[in-house]
């Protein structure tokens, strides 16, 4: 299981615990065999207990004022920007496509989980864009 080393009074001793049940450990010192009997209050168990401490700050509710909140649009995947469907003041509904991107030799429609306005385009035909990048924004 696991090996020690002790100096103690200028004698240095090998310990390796050999297994550990119950209040029982079997252990070798420098080569030799021991069995110990551990007091019942050195017991502790195996498995660790969590212990949560209360929180100094109050929990404060999530405050936003939907009419200003933006959705962002990002690439999923690394690509190539085919097309562009929509511009700046188009509104679209959920399921619209918003562009193509090309990744990995397929084209992949990106169509929008959220109605709203098109607020920025900050892609154009035939850019690289990189995982998380931003692509269009959405009032």
């Amino acid at each position: 299981m696991k090996n020690f080393r002790f100096r103690i009074h200028e004698n240095n001793y090998n310990v390796k615990i050999i297994s550990h049940e119950e209040d029982i450990i079997e252990l070798e010192v420098n080569g030799t065999s021991y069995f110990v009997k551990m007091k019942e209050g050195n017991i502790k168990p195996k498995t660790p207990t969590l212990v949560l401490s209360k929180s100094r700050k109050p929990a404060v509710p999530l405050q936003f004022n939907p009419g200003s909140v933006k959705t962002k649009i990002l690439s999923p995947i690394p690509g190539i920007i085919l097309s562009i469907d929509v511009k700046v003041g188009d509104t679209i509904k959920i399921g619209d496509r918003l562009l193509v991107l090309e990744a990995m030799k397929m084209e992949n429609n990106i169509t929008s989980e959220q109605a709203g306005t098109v607020s920025a385009v900050h892609v154009k035909v035939g850019q690289q864009v990189l995982q998380s990048e931003l692509m269009i924004e959405l009032a």
